[in-house]
């Protein structure tokens, strides 16, 4: 049974920096995109970034380039979410996901974790 689960949310001030980590267990994600999601109160989940766990490839949301870095620790299977220069925009639940490369949605979901942007 495959299972995510979220840590590394907390309160940061404007500018700041967090690093969400993503456990991953219950299968081998060679074959894998992981991503992060997130959703703001009273907003739609949207994407954030993501990995392809095998090849390493990455992609992000306009509106995180450059501030934010998606990785992966196949040692420790885990799936992480560097975040930098954080805005107050950035506010939201972060969840992570995964799917296989032949898939065409995210079929497994973690709990989401709170960050939270003061300005």
């Amino acid at each position: 049974q495959v299972q995510l689960v979220e840590s590394g949310g907390g309160l940061v001030q404007a500018g700041g920096s967090l690093r969400l980590s993503c456990a991953a267990s219950g299968r081998t994600f060679s074959s894998y995109f992981m991503g992060w999601f997130r959703q703001a109160p009273g907003k739609e989940r949207d994407f954030v970034a993501a990995i392809n766990w095998g090849g390493g490839s990455t992609s992000y949301a306009d509106s995180v380039k450059g501030r934010f870095t998606i990785s992966r620790d196949s040692a420790k299977n885990t799936v992480y979410l560097q975040m930098n220069s954080l805005k107050p925009e950035d506010t939201a639940v972060y969840y992570c996901a995964a799917r296989g490369v032949t898939s065409m949605k995210y079929e497994y979901w973690g709990q989401g974790t709170q960050v939270t942007v003061s300005s």
